[in-house]
Parts: C-alpha cells; sequence; structure tokens
C-alpha cells in the first residue's frame, strides 16, 4: 500500500507545480539583481568591522551614523514631525544607559621570562573581557594560580590577593568570585567544539565579565587554545608570573537605534519591518547584517523615486541593540505594534561558506519539525530544546520567505537551508509578542564570535542573494494584490504537499522498523493542521483585503491538504 500512495503523492506534487500561475514576484527579481550593488553592501560591512562594538561606544555609534549617511544619500529625510513626513524617512532614537558603555584600547599579557608575549590585542583583539578595567600605567606583574572545576567552587574565602587567577572555563563565571578576595584579575579558556579550536589555534570567542563599579573594576583575559596550552606548559614548571596591561574605555554614553521608513501608499499603518544588530565586533556577526540592510534601504529608496515599485504598506528598516532595540520598537508602542505583521531578521548573512564551513539558513518559526526532528530537518550545533505541541506557530511566512529564497538560487545555484526555531536573535522580540518573525542566517560558522571573523571571510554576492530574497519577500507582502495572493496559496498548497509526502515516507519506515502506528500517524496529523492553520492566515496578504475568491481558493487548498491526510492516516493502519 505504501508505495501506491507515495507514487500518488509524487504525482500530485508535480501537478501542482505545474498548475502554479505566473505573478508580479518573478518582476521582483530582474530589478532587485539590477539594483543591488553589492560593493556598496561589502563596503559598509568593511567600515564596520573595524570597530569593536557594544551599545553606545563610538565603534557601535559611527557604525549608526555610517548607515545614517548611506540613507541620507538615498533620499531618506530625517523626520521633524514624525513618519508621515514624507515617503522616505529616518530618525536617531537616543537613550539614556543604566550602565556606562565599554571599549578596548590595547592590550598584552606576557609570561615572565619570555621574549614573545603570549596574548597582544593587535593579533587577538578579543583577548579583553568586555568590562575589562585598565590597569595602571606601565601595567601589572603578578602570579597565575590555575584553578581546576573542583577548585572554582571553593574561591569565596580563600586569600587571592595579588595573583591572576587562571581556569578553563568562561571568564565571566568566576571572576567576581575571584577579584573579590583579592585577585588582581582572572583569565579563563572557554571555546566550543565547532570552532575547532584545535585547528585554529589563535581564534579567541569574545566574552564578558561583570561590570561593579568604576572603583572596583578589575581585568579579564580570554585566552586562544595556543595560549592556553602555552600557558599550562608553563605552570607544569613551577610557578608563572604574567606581565598584563590593559588599556580599556568605561564612560557614560547614550545608546543609538536608527529607523527609517519607506512609508506604505494604502495602509502606512500596517508594515513589514526588518532588522539588524549592530553590536558584537565580527565582521560576519553582525556588520554584514548591517551592511547588508542599509543596501536593501537604498535599493529600496532607488526603486520608489524611480517608480519602479510602491510599497502598499510601509517597509520598515531599523539597527541597533540586539532584541534590546528591536523588542522596544515592537512593544514601546502599542498602536504601532498592531500594525506590524512580519519581522524579519539579518544576523550573519554574508559569510564565504568555503571558508567558514556554514551554509545560508531560514529559522522556522515554530513548527512540527522543532518538535519532531528527522528527515532533512536538523538542529545546528547552536542547539534547540524539542518544542511542545502548544508551542508551535502555523503561519505561511516560513513558507513564503523560503520560496523567495529558493528563486533566488534556482538561477544562481545559491544553496538555500532551514533549520527548526532555536531562538537567540532578533526574530524573538517578534514571536513574543505573537507576530511572525524568522531569522536569515548562517552557521555552523567556525569563527563565529572569534577574532577571526574578519573581512575576508565575508562574500558580497552572499549579502546580495540575502538582500535579493529579503527584499523580493517584503516587496511581495508590502504590495499584494489578488493574483499575488492566489500564486502564494498555490505555492504553500503545494509545499504542505510536498511536506506529508515527505513525513509519510519517514513515518512508513518507522513503523517498519516497529514504532507504534499511532503516534506516526499523530505527527503527520499535527503537519497537516500546521499546514491548514497556515493557509487560513492567508487572508491578510491582499492588500485591499480578503475577497470571496481568496477565501475560496483558501478554502480548497486547505481541503486538499485534509484529504490528503485522511489518505495518508489510512495507508499507515
Amino acid at each position: 500500500m505504501i508505495k501506491p500512495l507515495l507514487i500518488t503523492l509524487f504525482a500530485l506534487s508535480a501537478g501542482m507545480a505545474n498548475a502554479q500561475s505566473s505573478s508580479t514576484i518573478d518582476n521582483y527579481y530582474p530589478l532587485l539583481r539590477n539594483t543591488f550593488i553589492e560593493a556598496n553592501a561589502y563596503k559598509t560591512v568593511a567600515f564596520v568591522e573595524k570597530r569593536w562594538r557594544i551599545p553606545g561606544n563610538s565603534g557601535f555609534n559611527e557604525s549608526i551614523f555610517e548607515v545614517e549617511k548611506t540613507l541620507q544619500q538615498a533620499g531618506y529625510k530625517k523626520e521633524v514631525k514624525g513618519e508621515a513626513d514624507g515617503p522616505l524617512t529616518y530618525r536617531i532614537e537616543t537613550r539614556e544607559m543604566h550602565r556606562p558603555t565599554w571599549e578596548p584600547v590595547n592590550a598584552i599579557v606576557t609570561i615572565e621570562g619570555d621574549a614573545k608575549p603570549l596574548l597582544t590585542f593587535a593579533t587577538n583583539r578579543n583577548m579583553l573581557a568586555i568590562y575589562s578595567a585598565s590597569t595602571p600605567p606601565g601595567g601589572v606583574n603578578a602570579e597565575v594560580l590555575f584553578v581546576d572545576e573542583a577548585g572554582l567552587k571553593n574561591l569565596d574565602g580563600k586569600d587571592l590577593k595579588g595573583k591572576i587567577v587562571f581556569a578553563e572555563t568562561n571568564v565571566g563565571r568566576f571572576y567576581a568570585s575571584a577579584v573579590k578576595n583579592g585577585a588582581l584579575g582572572a583569565m579563563g579558556y572557554s571555546m566550543p567544539a565547532y570552532t575547532q579550536p584545535e585547528k585554529n589555534v589563535n581564534s579567541i570567542q569574545f566574552g564578558g565579565i561583570r561590570y561593579q563599579d568604576s572603583l572596583s573594576q578589575k581585568f579579564g583575559i580570554l585566552l586562544s587554545y595556543a595560549a592556553k596550552e602555552r600557558l599550562k606548559a608553563a605552570l607544569q614548571k613551577g610557578p608563572v608570573k604574567v606581565h598584563v596591561e590593559v588599556e580599556s574605555k568605561i564612560y557614560p554614553s547614550k545608546e543609538l537605534t536608527i529607523v527609517a521608513n519607506a512609508r506604505g501608499t494604502a495602509k502606512p499603518d500596517e508594515r513589514f519591518v526588518f532588522s539588524a544588530h549592530v553590536q558584537e565586533p565580527g565582521a560576519n556577526d553582525n556588520a554584514t547584517g548591517v551592511g547588508t540592510l542599509a543596501e536593501m534601504a537604498r535599493v529600496t529608496a532607488t526603486v520608489i523615486n524611480q517608480k519602479k515599485f510602491s510599497p502598499k504598506r510601509t517597509i520598515t528598516f531599523l539597527w541597533g541593540d540586539e532584541i534590546v532595540s528591536t523588542g522596544r520598537y515592537i512593544t514601546e508602542d502599542t498602536l504601532r505594534a498592531k500594525g506590524i505583521k512580519w519581522g524579519l531578521s539579518l544576523d550573519m548573512v554574508g559569510e564565504d561558506v568555503s571558508k567558514t564551513g556554514g551554509s545560508f539558513l531560514i529559522e522556522k518559526m515554530p513548527d512540527p519539525s522543532a518538535i519532531w526532528t528527522r528527515g532533512k530537518d536538523k538542529h545546528t550545533e547552536w542547539g534547540g530544546r524539542a518544542l511542545q505541541e502548544s508551542d508551535l506557530f502555523p503561519h505561511y511566512f516560513n513558507d513564503l520567505t523560503l520560496n523567495r529564497c529558493m528563486q533566488q538560487g534556482r538561477d544562481n545555484g545559491w544553496v538555500v537551508k532551514s533549520n527548526p526555531f532555536e531562538g537567540g536573535s532578533d526574530h524573538t522580540p517578534f514571536l513574543q509578542s505573537k507576530i511572525p518573525g524568522l531569522l536569515m542566517w548562517h552557521f555552523t560558522d567556525v569563527f563565529y564570535h572569534t577574532d577571526a571573523d574578519r573581512l575576508n571571510m565575508v562574500s558580497a554576492q552572499e549579502m546580495k542573494n540575502v538582500g535579493v530574497s529579503a527584499l523580493a519577500t517584503a516587496y511581495t507582502l508590502t504590495a499584494a494584490d489578488e493574483p499575488t495572493t492566489f500564486t502564494l496559496i498555490d505555492e504553500l498548497q503545494k509545499n504542505a504537499t510536498d511536506r506529508l509526502k515527505d513525513e509519510y515516507a519517514l513515518s512508513a519506515q518507522s513503523i517498519k522498523d516497529g514504532l507504534p502506528a499511532d503516534a506516526e500517524r499523530h505527527k503527520i496529523d499535527v503537519w497537516a493542521k500546521w499546514y491548514t492553520d497556515a493557509l487560513g492566515k492567508m487572508t491578510d496578504i491582499n492588500v485591499d483585503g480578503s475577497t470571496a475568491p481568496i477565501n475560496t481558493r483558501i478554502a480548497h487548498a486547505k481541503q486538499a491538504v485534509m484529504d490528503l491526510n485522511l489518505k495518508i492516516d489510512a495507508d499507515l493502519k
């Protein structure tokens, strides 16, 4: 019984593919490919990645102002009264910070008696833990005290005066205890396996220590694999002293967020929101998000000014502090939040996959693959917990965005993949507010969060692929008419059929392997319901509202999915 039904599924899928109608969606691609200049995005990345960026520091603010220049040159006007000032506007939001900002200037660590430094800031720009304080002029000389896992639990009450504590763990984990008991500072080693530290021996992932106050603040040193091994080898020979010089800045500042709008002509209060975070010191993470989104904003202004595209809903571009700025944008204005229909985050979007080892991904909103991760679905090395059925977020945005990326990839061989929901970036505030939100990113990246994440790891073409696909998604949804909606309904019905076909094959094999048929049928049922619910939400796509033909098309698509679900259930009994 399994084989004939599988043939039927393949035939149904192929028939639907041939039945899909053409639409204005196809026309967006040549327009965007001709207008998106990848050299512009790359130039912005080159500017931003030179700067060590956390909210409020000079590198962060200079990056914001660089984006502002791009917007001004593209024709965006600074708001005076608000977003309604014109078709293309921007504003810089300024907020007081609850704690001072920080930026590194220089650092060096040398083992006493060695001519070659253990670490230097010039070659390891992540060696200073965020919020490390400067040493006195000329630095400090101190004995290194190695503490193992058992010793870390007993640091309190131990006399550490004048020493530097070293442990093979995250320095932030023990820094506070060490300095409270008299240590001059702390040194730690903590590199995930996916960064391949024994191969990339000089890589250091950035990290931080707790900020206490300007008087008691000390330093934290983050070690590479090579530095850790060299220090351990020295300690095996006897007591070790090191010379440490740290120069950093800790000062009051204000947090900046920049928001640009291409105002919708028909429903300006409904909007598609893009976000890219500025903080973090890497090139791919996340100077590529900043640069790609800046070029996307320029492209949008260009095609609007040339009257080649007109959004009926507003397209918003936001740059700021990861999760914080996006979350605030959603929650601080409840009226505005009601109009946010979709959110798309750009984070690590420019990777040269031949060098970093990653692949382009769309992180999906919670669908059943986040409960039962099997077949082609795989979590990244970032990892994700198994969700419950109550966590599911059925919506067409997953497949629609993936399809726009696949459409770009069909023409140039760009590899597009997806992963089940994991969280941890600017898409999460949207989902927390029950707004459809997705993440465009790359993983695994062996240089993730390390000081090897530099400009030579960036691909201008990858940024163009992402930018074109992201804008095609936004243009489709902010200017959708009835024919476009029909195309998207048909497209989603085909996606549902393809998914049920794949899940059917997986469940049939699981039953053959001895797993309970009831449990396998339940998985199919959950997927079918997820897609019928997602189809039901497509009534909000057409700018002019749902129509009787749209409702009929949705009803037919839902019925086709349910009918197929019943056939599969019957076959799996």
